[in-house]
């Protein structure tokens, strides 16, 4: 047992305390399956607003359960830390299949099932905008398969994806994190997002509603960071680098990918872009100014490239205050 679950006489009693009760019980064994709303939590186990909020507040302040707020909703989750891992204990030796929890679960499934159709009705009211400026560009599985050649297969504690929209990187390098946290400032991108890593069964990834300029992760925290298309949305975008690389820990990598300059105004308004695309010169600046070294740059042509598409680039950067197997130099490269 680790100093990080090891715990003091008087925290064992509470949480003992705190999970001795039956509805308790029911939501620490929901919460291990999923993130839940008060609502939803009301509508799995049929009992009133107040109730399940004051017995949630009660295992929130031991611990057992972390609170999220989200714009007007709040998310709770099982606590990190020694408290969580004795609630996930106490789990491990109760019975699944006993009738009130397997109920439970078939109601939690019904509302997940519920939340994910709503999800694919908005994706679905979205799709036709995204895939005109898809189909400018290299298809995704390229983009995605750069991404994974640049950062390598060993496995690495915790990855942080800025603007992580419908969570498709969480699930891209999902066997090789421990952890993975996604931020976006979209509450329906965040539903979306929800939808597919529950849909996938991905239970080491959340995602929360945050905004880039002012990140509420610990600085050193994450090994891996990642900025897939989101700066050509910002007026600042190093700020929004800056503040990446101060949630990096030392020898952690950032992965920017984004557009190559481009003269298509028709972006501006029809998609949001605040940027035009991004020179080599430009973004190396930023990530200079953020401290961090740039490791390897890729531009990614599609096949049948003319004047009416666009060029990817991805950029691969690393906090320099410990050294890595990493190559060292700044490479470009043309993919086609």
């Amino acid at each position: 047992m680790t100093d990080e679950t090891v715990l003091g006489l008087e925290q064992l009693l509470s949480g003992l305390k705190t999970v001795g009760e039956p509805t308790r019980l029911r939501l620490i064994a929901l919460l291990a399956e999923s993130e839940l709303t008060v609502k939803d939590a009301t509508a799995i186990l049929g009992q009133s607003q107040p109730r399940i909020s004051r017995h949630l507040k009660l295992l929130t302040e031991a611990g057992l359960v972390q609170r999220f707020p989200e714009g007007s909703w709040v998310f709770y989750r099982l606590g990190d830390g020694a408290m969580g891992a004795f609630a996930r204990d106490l789990l491990n030796r109760l019975d699944g299949e006993e009738p009130i929890l397997t109920a439970d679960r078939m109601r939690l499934d019904a509302i997940r099932k519920a939340k994910a159709e709503e999800a694919a009705r908005y994706f679905a009211d979205r799709a036709k905008t995204w895939d005109q400026e898809r189909s400018m560009h290299v298809p995704e599985e390229a983009v995605e398969d750069a991404l994974k050649e640049m950062l390598g297969e060993k496995p690495f504690d915790a990855l942080l994806d800025l603007g992580t929209g419908t969570g498709r990187l969480l699930e891209v390098f999902r066997n090789q994190y421990a952890r993975a946290l996604g931020v976006d400032a979209s509450h329906d991108m965040l539903a979306v997002a929800r939808a597919n890593l529950a849909e996938a069964g991905i239970g080491e990834a959340q995602v929360r509603h945050g905004d880039v300029y002012a990140l509420t992760v610990p600085r050193e925290s994450y090994d891996v960071v990642c900025i897939h298309q989101v700066l050509h949305f910002l007026d600042d975008p190093g700020r929004a680098i800056g503040e990446a690389a101060r949630a990096l820990r030392p020898g952690g990598r950032l992965l920017i990918v984004d557009f190559a300059p481009h003269d298509f105004e028709f972006l501006r308004e029809a998609h949001a872009h605040r940027r035009l695309g991004f020179a080599h010169e430009q973004m190396t600046r930023w990530l200079e100014e953020a401290g961090l070294d740039v490791v390897e740059v890729r531009d990614l042509t599609a096949e049948d490239h003319n004047e009416g598409m666009l060029t990817v680039s991805v950029w691969l950067a690393r906090d320099p205050r410990i050294i890595t197997d990493l190559p060292q130099k700044n490479t470009t490269r043309e993919v086609a």
